[in-house]
């Protein structure tokens, strides 16, 4: 049923010429899988791709932490240098784009810059790109398709704990800065409304389309 899903979604965005596609959802929702799998269907059809993340254009500690190493405000507006990610990965691999991008500029576990050389992208290149927060407005005009997996923080957490082996209760206090900060953004650019396609992502094996 997954492979069903995404083979679906790839003949849309083919069927669309899209160019630029975005992959949001909670932390722990399924994005960076679910961009994997989207950008081999994409790839399975013949369509180039450029694969990246928004987690490549963080912004330093000092900036992130600016409000406060706990603030969930600090999460939200303060996590990623979204100039630059226009800049150099975004725009040039829109329409009348130069194709010469840099996939990331910041590696966040090492905490230390990165300083990739440019790459060029085969014409025609589909970007899809996985990240929390790709609905604000900063970069919600430059999608041409967009998905918003929809999972539930008390499905969420559990996960990133799994991963990152953190505390998997969506209540506890090491969980506040990204549970609010994540419920700033659901009230302030309402992501679903915005997404080409709502995904239910709570069960990994059986994806929904929702709207």
């Amino acid at each position: 049923m997954r492979d069903e899903l995404l083979s679906a979604i790839a003949g849309e965005i083919l069927t669309r010429s899209a160019r630029r596609v975005a992959i949001d959802g909670v932390d722990g929702a399924g994005k960076t899988r679910f961009a994997d799998e989207l950008a081999g269907a994409l790839t399975d059809r013949g369509a180039p791709v450029v694969r990246a993340s928004v987690d490549g254009f963080h912004r330093p500690r000092s900036d992130r932490h600016r409000r406060g190493r706990t603030s969930p405000e600090g999460f939200f507006r303060d996590s990623f240098d979204y100039p630059r990610l226009v800049e150099l990965l975004i725009e040039p691999l829109g329409p009348g784009g130069s194709g010469r991008f840099v996939r990331a500029v910041h590696d966040v576990r090492a905490e230390s810059p990165l300083e990739l050389a440019q790459e060029s992208a085969e014409p025609g290149a589909i970007l899809v790109l996985d990240g929390i927060f790709t609905h604000r407005p900063e970069l919600a005009r430059f999608w041409d398709y967009s998905v918003w997996l929809e999972v539930p923080f008390a499905v969420s957490i559990p996960r990133v704990a799994a991963r990152d082996y953190a505390d998997p209760d969506p209540l506890a206090e090491s969980n506040r800065r990204y549970v609010e900060g994540q419920r700033l953004y659901l009230a302030e650019c309402d992501p679903r409304s915005r997404a080409t396609v709502v995904v239910d992502n709570a069960d990994l094996a059986r994806p929904v389309i929702v709207t």
